[in-house]
């Protein structure tokens, strides 16, 4: 083991499962990358990886190798981070985020970051499905909504308000609902977080209303669902900070505004845990900073 640059690129071609994937992400050539993990291969005594033409994964052996070997990496790297003189945050760091939230709130404030680590490279990652934060080797992740069960390290940030939304021109047409209740006649937008059948849940004066709803359009994208309301289509559910542009111009207005929706939790998810990159944590607490000078946020306690 001569060589760190051979253990990095054995936990990225473990993670992608991918000699050319791999490759790239390290710049280097295929027959490259795959003559450098024979020789640790060799160096270890042990295959790592098992080769098909359709996937490379870690055999039994290479499996507890990238379990034991990729906090220490990172543990290498925060070390060589805390002794050098000027301090500076270095290297690339990947953060994963909903793309709505990420266009909306993250790349807008973003410069402010930048400019404090200019020897950072950040590469901004969205996706609105849950991504495998641990095979795309994400840093840390910003989810909105309810955690899934995982193995990292989380911290609230802070909880958005939600609101429910519609184009006037859609409202005109087919009127406006009274009460929650009323919702049940009109057309429904999904967002990604919405399945065949979804409930919205409203409180006023003490008292609740669960109102079960089909939707009629499923959008795989926040910012699809919000487009689609604008058109005409539809009611849809989204959070203030994703449609906060289309209120202030007018082309949306809010439904039942007398009504309370509970809050979305906005979570940072460290993949590795405690061993989570310095840089990764700066991110976060510039992050925090922004969120609690947005409208419609609240911080966490």
């Amino acid at each position: 083991m001569k060589d760190i640059s051979a253990l990095r690129l054995y936990v990225r071609v473990a993670r992608l499962g991918s000699f050319s994937a791999a490759a790239r992400e390290c710049g280097l050539a295929q027959s490259q990358a795959s003559r450098i993990i024979a020789d640790l291969e060799a160096d270890l005594g042990a295959r790592l990886l098992s080769r098909t033409t359709r996937a490379v994964v870690p055999t039994e052996a290479g499996a507890e190798f990238l379990a034991r070997i990729e906090p220490i990496l990172l543990l290498l790297e925060e070390a060589e981070q805390s002794v050098r003189e000027d301090g500076e945050l270095h290297g690339l760091l990947r953060v994963g985020m909903p793309a709505s939230f990420g266009n909306r709130v993250v790349l807008p404030a973003l410069s402010g970051f930048v400019e404090r680590h200019p020897r950072l490279t950040v590469q901004v990652m969205l996706e609105d499905k849950v991504q495998d934060m641990v095979r795309e080797a994400v840093d840390v992740g910003i989810r909105i909504g309810e955690l899934p069960d995982a193995t990292g390290t989380t911290k609230l940030l802070a909880t958005v308000q939600r609101v429910i939304v519609a184009a006037p021109r859609y409202l005109e047409a087919r009127g406006a609902p009274s009460t929650p209740h009323d919702l049940v006649e009109h057309r429904i937008i999904g967002g990604p977080a919405a399945a065949q059948s979804m409930a919205w849940t409203f409180e006023r004066d003490g008292t609740k209303q669960k109102i079960e709803l089909q939707p009629n359009i499923l959008v795989n994208d926040t910012s699809g669902a919000v487009v689609a309301a604008t058109s005409s289509l539809g009611i849809t559910s989204t959070t203030l900070w994703a449609c906060e542009r289309e209120l202030d111009a007018g082309y949306l207005v809010r439904v039942l505004p007398d009504w309370w929706l509970s809050p979305l939790p906005v979570h940072a998810y460290f993949p590795m845990g405690r061993a989570t990159r310095k840089a990764a944590r700066a991110f976060v607490d510039f992050l925090i900073d922004e969120l609690h000078r947005r409208p419609g946020s609240t911080p966490a306690q």
